[in-house]
């Protein structure tokens, strides 16, 4: 394998095979250190998220604004790509953005010039911050983002908006974005903190047509009040066993039922998918049934969306310590083949339905806001078939067995709350191994998982 290609005959191969201009705008300029933006102590980023309605000049506007951030996120990517298979020759932020420059100049590429230097600068970000990804090994190779396929989004740093706060209503603001003159007409369903200046805006258009606003934020968030049991200093903990028969049940035997929008709205579905594949590719009553199959879709999506954000702060507002599975929810989805494997893709739609990933997501932030623990236990536990009563171990279940009779001491168990409660005495043991090892003002960390502590933690 070729060795990476460095010094002069970089820059030459930048210079003259690849259109990568030399750094010569700030030579004469003294270099100073650059001042990084500094939040108040202990504060946290938040994103807020709003729908907004555009014009439909700032509609078209956006538009091309999407299309010139696909474009040049895919350009740099195939320079890049190029840079290194032809010449081994690696290509970083700057350089990018010195094609870039090279790229506007083009008379071809004019239109590159409507959309804001700034958001087509955010664009060859997101590809370094693929690239890093890849590098360490957690993703893969970046993919060059399609019309079809891909989110429509730009990002706006803090030169690339003007946000002017509503006096008459604190933490709502007039917001106007580069390259246009109206301000957004923004539907403020919730109150920011009065004086808080974003960091950044994220304009986004789903495949209904919506167009949202998304607003990240640095606060210091108030933890809440520690919830300890009535008359004791033990902090209240709940056990939470993910189904898909119930979507969660708790160790007290309170189950929250699985919605099955997927199959509540499956006949809806299929009638749309029947007519969109009658219609001709191109035509405008295809893009017309598209649509309503992206609305159904939307609906969908935010049915659940505030189906889990209520249960989930529900829990974290209820208890102190929250203690799940870790569940190989990656591995569950795998596709299959041969025999079983229609049961298998049934199993995958359901878990898809289920959304377990998103709703253990949002336990996982929303633990580490409100100073609360997640407590992960490991994943071959046997919660399901030992005995929460006598603890002793049975044989192993059935997924159609709801419920089961322990030879030893005769209890009659329900599946799910006998798995919570064993998650919740687990999950309570490691927390309690985790807080005595820490000195007295420090307190448990928002996630404990039992794969971390194997050598802190005895076998159960």
């Amino acid at each position: 394998m070729a060795e990476r290609t460095v010094g002069e005959e970089a820059h030459r191969i930048k210079r003259d095979l690849l259109g990568v201009g030399e750094r010569t705008k700030h030579r004469s300029r003294t270099a100073a250190p650059l001042k990084g933006f500094t939040g108040a102590p202990g504060a946290q980023q938040r994103v807020y998220r709003f729908r907004f309605y555009p014009t439909a000049d700032q509609a078209a506007q956006l538009h091309r604004t999407f299309g010139a951030c696909r474009w040049v996120y895919n350009e740099a990517l195939a320079l890049r790509s190029k840079a290194w298979q032809d010449h081994r020759v690696s290509l970083g932020f700057a350089d990018t953005c010195r094609a870039l420059t090279g790229w506007k100049g083009i008379p071809e590429r004019a239109w590159l010039k409507e959309a804001s230097s700034t958001v087509l600068q955010q664009s060859l970000r997101h590809l370094e911050s693929a690239f890093s990804r890849f590098y360490k090994g957690v993703a893969k190779y970046p993919q060059r983002k399609s019309k079809h396929r891909s989110n429509d989004a730009a990002t706006y740093v803090r030169t690339g908006f003007r946000w002017v706060e509503d006096a008459r209503r604190p933490g709502t603001a007039s917001v106007t974005l580069a390259k246009q003159t109206k301000p957004l007409d923004v539907r403020w369903s919730r109150a920011l903190s009065p004086g808080l200046l974003p960091v950044k805006l994220t304009v986004t258009r789903d495949r209904a047509g919506r167009f949202f606003l998304a607003v990240l934020v640095e606060e210091v968030i108030a933890p809440l009040p520690a919830v300890f049991l009535p008359g004791d200093h033990e902090p209240k903990a709940v056990g939470l066993d993910l189904g898909l028969v119930s979507l969660v049940t708790l160790d007290d035997g309170e189950k929250l039922p699985h919605p099955r929008l997927l199959a509540k709205y499956g006949k809806q579905l299929a009638t749309l998918q029947r007519e969109l594949h009658r219609k001709l590719k191109g035509s405008k009553n295809r893009d017309k049934v598209r649509e309503r199959v992206a609305r159904l879709y939307a609906r969908i999506g935010d049915v659940r969306r505030d189906l889990l954000n209520r249960f989930t702060t529900r829990l974290v507002r209820e208890n102190q310590v929250l203690v799940v599975e870790d569940l190989p929810i990656a591995n569950l989805m795998r596709g299959a083949t041969g025999r079983g494997r229609r049961r298998k893709a049934a199993l995958s739609r359901s878990i898809t339905d289920a959304a377990w990933g998103e709703l253990l997501r949002q336990l996982r932030y929303k633990c580490a806001w409100y100073g609360r623990t997640l407590v992960v236990v490991d994943r071959f536990f046997p919660s399901t078939r030992r005995c929460s009563a006598c603890h002793a171990k049975g044989a192993k279940l059935d997924v159609s067995v709801r419920e089961w009779c322990c030879a030893e001491c005769g209890a009659v168990h329900d599946r799910d709350t006998n798995a919570a409660v064993n998650l919740r005495a687990e999950g309570m043991r490691l927390y309690w191994t985790v807080a005595a090892s820490l000195p007295p003002p420090h307190r448990p960390p928002s996630v404990i998982r039992a794969s971390e502590l194997i050598a802190l933690v005895p076998a159960a």
